[in-house]
C-alpha cells in the first residue's frame, strides 16, 4: 500500500468506543461518531477493505453535522430497527440526522441514507464526503456532476451522491459544502457505493419506505421478555450483522480495536465464527422460529457438509477461508495496532461441534431441521466421536490442551439432540455423552468438587457456566453449583465477570471483564433456580454499554469503558437469550 500521512492531517479526533453508533444492513456496517462523522465502513462487503477508515487512523470519512462546534449531542435508535437518529443542540437550534443503511441490501452495492432536519431554528450544516477505497490506498477519480448527482470511481468501486448538488470538489475526489436547512424542513442525502455503476433512481422517499418496511418485519415483538427494549435492540443488531445472501453473521463490524492499551490482543472480527453463529441461533430459537434461526442453521450446515471434522472455526460471510493475519500501514485506534485476517481460521475447536448440535436440537424442537441439516447433524456427531479425546484450541483460541469447557459443550449438544431428534441413534448419542462426561469428570473435576479449567489447570474458567446452563449435568449434580460459586468467588469484580485468571495479575489488569461471561452467569444461575442472582447478573452486565446500546467484547470496570471490537455479536445474542430465559422457567 502507498504511504499515508500522519493521522492528524486527515482524521477527526477519535472518541471512546461507547460514543459510536452502528448502522448495518447485513452485508456491511458503519460506525458513526457524535459529531455526525462516519468513521468506519468497508465496501462492498464486511471483509472488504475500508472506504472510511478514520476509526483506525486511516483516511476517508463522511461528515454530516452542525457547523457550530458549540453543541451537545445525543441520539437514539427507532425501536426494533437500525435506523439511528443523531441529535444536536447548538446555541440557537436543534438538529436531527436520521440515518440508515438501506435494506433490503445487495451484497455488491450499499446505499446509505441520511436526512438532516431542522427541529428548532435554522440548521447550519457541514458536509464532507471523502471516500478512500483500500484503507486509503485509492483516491476517487473522475468526479463529475450530472443532473444534480455526483459520481466518481476508484479502487474497483463506483459511487453516486444525491442531495448535494452544491458541493465543491476537493483533493483526492472529496466533496464539501455548507448549507442551511430552514426551521421545520429537511434535506435528504443518498450515497451509493458498489462494484458497478448504479442505474436505479436514488429516490430517498422510496428508499426510506422500503427500509422502514424491512425493519417492521425483521424484528419480532419482545414485549413479554425481561428488558423488552434491549432485547429488541439486540435482535436488530444481530439482524444487521447477518447477511441476507448467505446467512453468515460477522462477529463484529470492526477490526483491531484494542482490548487493552498497548497490548497485542487486537483482532479482525469481520468474519463469521461458527460458535457465534450458533449462539445467535440458539438465542433466537429460545424466543421462537424466527428467520435468524434458519439463517444460522443454513450457514452452519453448508460449512459442515463441505468440511466435516475439518470444519474451520471461522469463515468469511460468503463461506470462504479467512486470510492470514497481516498488518496495515495505519496509526490505529489509540492503544491498538491494525490487522486484517485472523489466525483462528486454521484451528480445531471441539466446542464448536457441541454448539452446532445444540443449535440443531433447538431447530428440531421448532420443526426447522431440514434434510440437509439432519445429514449435517450426523456429521457433527461423528466429528465429536472421532475427536473428543484430542487436545484443541478451545473457546478462547489458545494453545492446544484438554479444555473442560469443550468436552462439556459436546456433552450438552449430544444430550440435546438425543432429546429432540428421536430415533434409533438417540441412545447412541446419549451413550457417547455418558462416555465423554465420565472421562472428563475423571480428568477435570477437582478434589474440591468443582470443574477445573483444563486437565492440567485447576483454576476457574467462566466459560464453564454455559454448558452448565445448557444441561450437560444430570439433575442434582453438586458440581454445577460448586463450579458457579468457585467462578464467582475467583473471577468477579464489582458485579462483572472475567474469563479466567492471568497468572498472578489482579483482575482487570490483563484484560477487561468479559461481557459474554456475565450473561453466561445469568443463564447458569437461572438454570440452577437462583432467580435473584440471575437477575442481578443480567442487570449489571447489560449496563455495560454506551448511549447507543452497543456492547463490545470487554468492559473496563474501573474506567467504565468498552474494550475491543463492536458491536460484538455474541454479547448481544447472550443478552437476548438471557432476556428470554428470565421470562420462563429454569428448564425452558
Amino acid at each position: 500500500m502507498n504511504d499515508t500521512p500522519p493521522a492528524s492531517e486527515y482524521t477527526s479526533s477519535p472518541w471512546a468506543l461507547r460514543a459510536y453508533a452502528f448502522l448495518g444492513d447485513g452485508e456491511r456496517g458503519a460506525l458513526v461518531g457524535p459529531r455526525g462523522e462516519m468513521v468506519w465502513l468497508c465496501a462492498p462487503r464486511w471483509d472488504s477493505d475500508a472506504v472510511f477508515s478514520t476509526l483506525i487512523g486511516g483516511p476517508g470519512e463522511y461528515l454530516l453535522g452542525p457547523e457550530d462546534q458549540w453543541n451537545v449531542w445525543g441520539g437514539y435508535y427507532e425501536e426494533g430497527t437500525l435506523i439511528h437518529v443523531g441529535r444536536w443542540i447548538t446555541g440557537d437550534s436543534e438538529i436531527e440526522c436520521r440515518e440508515a443503511l438501506a435494506v433490503p441490501a445487495d451484497p455488491d452495492r450499499l446505499v446509505l441514507l441520511r436526512r438532516i432536519r431542522a427541529v428548532r431554528g435554522d440548521a447550519h450544516v457541514r458536509l464532507r464526503l471523502d471516500v478512500r477505497p483500500g484503507f486509503g490506498e485509492h483516491p476517487m477519480t473522475g468526479l463529475r456532476r450530472e443532473g444534480g448527482i455526483w459520481s466518481a470511481h476508484g479502487g474497483g468501486l463506483r459511487l453516486r451522491l444525491a442531495g448535494a448538488a452544491d458541493a465543491i470538489p476537493g483533493p483526492q475526489g472529496s466533496l464539501e459544502t455548507r448549507f442551511t436547512v430552514v426551521s421545520g424542513e429537511a434535506r435528504h442525502l443518498v450515497l451509493e457505493i458498489g462494484t458497478r455503476a448504479g442505474t436505479d433512481e436514488l429516490d430517498p422517499e422510496r428508499l426510506w419506505k422500503a427500509t422502514e418496511r424491512h425493519w417492521a418485519g425483521a424484528v419480532p415483538d419482545c414485549s413479554a421478555l425481561a428488558a423488552p427494549r434491549d432485547a429488541r435492540h439486540a435482535y436488530a443488531i444481530l439482524r444487521g450483522l447477518t447477511s441476507g445472501a448467505s446467512g453468515g453473521m460477522v462477529a463484529a463490524a470492526t477490526t483491531s480495536l484494542p482490548e487493552s492499551s498497548g497490548g497485542e490482543r487486537n483482532y479482525d472480527y469481520r468474519y463469521a465464527w461458527i460458535r457465534d453463529q450458533c449462539y445467535a441461533g440458539l438465542a433466537v430459537a429460545a424466543h421462537g422460529p424466527h428467520p435468524l434461526l434458519d439463517a444460522a442453521v443454513g450457514f452452519v450446515t453448508e460449512r459442515l457438509l463441505a468440511h466435516g471434522d475439518a470444519l474451520r472455526p471461522t469463515y468469511t460471510v460468503a463461506g470462504d477461508p479467512v486470510g492470514e493475519e497481516c498488518s496495515l500501514p495505519l496509526p490505529g485506534y489509540p492503544g491498538g495496532t491494525d490487522r486484517v485476517g485472523n489466525r483462528a481460521g486454521r484451528q480445531f475447536q471441539l466446542d464448536s461441534f457441541g454448539e452446532i448440535l445444540q443449535l440443531y436440537a433447538a431447530a428440531a424442537r421448532l420443526d426447522r431441521l431440514d434434510t440437509d441439516a439432519r445429514r449435517a447433524l450426523d456429521v457433527a456427531v461423528d466429528a465429536v466421536e472421532r475427536n473428543w479425546l484430542r487436545p484443541e484450541a478451545g473457546l478462547w483460541e489458545l494453545e492446544n490442551r484438554w479444555w473442560t469447557h469443550s468436552r462439556l459443550c459436546a456433552v450438552a449438544g449430544l444430550r440435546a439432540v438425543a432429546r429432540e431428534v428421536r430415533g434409533r441413534a438417540a441412545r447412541d448419542w446419549d451413550d457417547l455423552a455418558d462416555t465423554i462426561l465420565r472421562e472428563t469428570r475423571r480428568r477435570c473435576l477437582s478434589p474440591a468438587g468443582h470443574w477445573a479449567r483444563a486437565e492440567d489447570d485447576e483454576g476457574p474458567e467462566a466459560a464453564l457456566l454455559l454448558p452448565l446452563a445448557r444441561g450437560c449435568l444430570p439433575p442434582g449434580d453438586p458440581s454445577g453449583p460448586l463450579t458457579r460459586r468457585f467462578i464467582e468467588e475467583r473471577l468477579s469484580e464489582d458485579g462483572y465477570l472475567y474469563r479466567f485468571a492471568h497468572g498472578d495479575q489482579p483482575l482487570g489488569e490483563a484484560e477487561g471483564a468479559f461481557l459474554l461471561c456475565g450473561f453466561m452467569m445469568t443463564l447458569a444461575a437461572h438454570r440452577q433456580s437462583d432467580p435473584v442472582s440471575a437477575f442481578r447478573w443480567f442487570e449489571r452486565t447489560r449496563a455495560a454499554c454506551g448511549p447507543p446500546g452497543l456492547f463490545a467484547e470487554e468492559y473496563d470496570v474501573r474506567q467504565r469503558q468498552l474494550r475491543g471490537n463492536l458491536p460484538q455479536a455474541f454479547v448481544h445474542a447472550q443478552l437476548l437469550e438471557a432476556a428470554v430465559r428470565l421470562s420462563g422457567d429454569p428448564e425452558s
